[in-house]
């Protein structure tokens, strides 16, 4: 086989295996011939055997694209329509089972919050935690007292700066990961029985949060790959009296869209405009496939109403629960929760991670986990198009690390979640992730780990679990029909 045969024929297989998905742009001509040290001649000939062979077009001043199969167009998901009434919140309880099924180490993760850790330098870390330990062996926990250790908070505050945006650090509220920040932040703005608007689908977190401070949600219409529908934020919030909003614009779990700076920017006027508070999860910012780091909420807070949250949890380790909060104008009242509630936060961890982050090449470590998470997205993405029931519809995660998956109508999430446990298969079910049954056919998979043969089986068996199921929803269908 020549050379361009060869590179051809790799480049072919790549998308059979769907880690190059159809309308996905491929590696120019330059970065291939670089990458591959071929010549500029040999790729082009490859390329252009690619291209007599339907697998990839060219677009011009564009470069080359996987071309879409005959029959293969995507069914896009649809913008949510929740209730726009306020409800309670109950859905602690099937959350904290979800998560112990996830316990298990002999179970496949796929219904894990978590990322995979085999990516993280957990163990550089842990060295840096033990050298720090014998150092400090008689430690003064008055030392690190709120608002956090000085030198994460500088660690901190540096990177933000290096992402374009400079931020006070004297702003900054070191806690026991976002979940605590989140918890904060909400204490501060509202008090039980208030409303607090959501995306639809929302986190989990958010809606635990919610529920334990006795508060009231009410979910906001949102489209999968554009967010929040600001103008259905406004209309409620003229009729409903909410006192709070919290939502995720960047990598959305689990929808996993990225909001445009415009939307950010409108979004961050209303609230102002409206004086209302917003919390925002930025736990997966770092986390983008695209070529720059995406914009927050807070950058275009001039009124102190952002209260950003975010932390190491998702991008370095999550056996030390370390994050912070931004809290805007409501420093002072989270300053003081922070106190009032756990009174510090683990003083070894913050000192080991910021050490990390000094002298041990964050950035070289983020690079390798973003190329891995994108690439292991378009794989997940193949799969699930592959094995499951004709009519399932995906997410397209801009960042992050999980996949949002819309089932056929007749398939409901908790019953495949149950009958995947049963086969030591975990998947995240729809119920968890708004206060009703709202995503009862829907279901998150977390793609994180490695793309290895038992993970491809498992997803396999979940579409034939779904197939089986959606066969006897169809089957009871046209019994009910057949009857006088």
């Amino acid at each position: 086989m020549k050379l361009y045969e060869k590179l051809a024929a790799d480049i072919a297989a790549l998308v059979q295996q769907g880690v190059l998905l159809p309308g996905e742009r491929i590696p120019s001509v330059r970065q291939t011939s670089q990458h591959h040290r071929l010549s500029t001649t040999t790729v082009v000939r490859a390329y252009v055997l690619l291209e007599s062979r339907g697998v990839i077009e060219s677009r011009p001043q564009s470069g080359y694209f996987v071309r879409a199969r005959p029959g293969e167009s995507a069914i896009e998901l649809r913008p949510s329509r929740p209730s726009p009434k306020p409800s309670a919140v109950d859905v602690s309880a099937l959350v904290l089972s979800t998560l112990r099924s996830i316990r298990s180490g002999e179970a496949i993760p796929l219904g894990s919050p978590y990322p995979d850790s085999s990516l993280f330098p957990w163990q550089r870390i842990s060295q840096y935690a033990a050298n720090i330990a014998r150092r400090y062996a008689n430690w003064n926990v008055l030392d690190d007292l709120p608002p956090g250790s000085p030198d994460l908070i500088r660690q901190i505050s540096r990177r933000y700066l290096e992402n374009g945006y400079a931020i006070d650090p004297n702003e900054v509220i070191v806690t026991i990961g976002a979940t605590e920040a989140i918890n904060l932040c909400l204490q501060a703005v509202a008090k039980p029985g208030d409303t607090i608007a959501v995306e639809s689908p929302t986190y989990y977190a958010m809606l635990h949060a919610i529920e334990r401070l006795g508060m009231r949600v009410i979910e906001v219409a949102t489209d999968p790959v554009e967010g929040i529908d600001i103008d259905a934020l406004a209309r409620l919030i003229d009729e409903k009296g909410i006192a709070a909003c919290m939502v995720m614009p960047n990598f959305q779990n689990p929808l996993g869209f990225q909001m445009s700076d415009e939307k950010k920017r409108k979004l961050v006027a209303l609230l102002t405009e409206k004086n209302i508070p917003v919390i925002e999860n930025d736990v997966y910012g770092e986390l983008y496939y695209g070529d720059a780091h995406p914009s927050s909420l807070k950058a275009y807070d001039t009124a102190g109403i952002v209260l950003h949250c975010a932390s190491f949890s998702k991008t370095l380790t999550n056996a030390y629960r370390i994050g912070w909060a931004l809290p805007g104008r409501y420093h002072g009242q989270v300053e003081r929760l922070k106190f009032l509630n756990t009174l510090t936060t683990a003083t070894i961890p913050q000192r080991a991670i910021a050490e990390f982050l000094k002298n041990d090449g964050y950035d070289f470590h983020l690079r390798r986990v973003r190329k891995a998470y994108a690439q292991q997205a378009n794989i997940m993405v193949a799969a699930v198009r592959r094995f499951f029931p004709k009519g399932t519809t995906t997410s397209r995660p801009a960042g992050g690390y999980v996949l949002w998956v819309q089932l056929p109508e007749g398939v409901d999430a908790m019953e495949l979640y149950h009958a995947a446990l049963e086969r030591r298969i975990t998947v995240a079910p729809g119920h968890m992730f708004a206060p009703g049954f709202t995503y009862g056919h829907c279901i998150r998979l977390n793609y994180s780990a490695d793309w290895s043969p038992e993970i491809e089986a498992a997803v396999q068996t979940l579409g034939k679990l779904a197939e089986s199921l959606l066969a006897r929803s169809r089957r009871g269908a046209r019994q009910d029909d057949a009857r006088p």
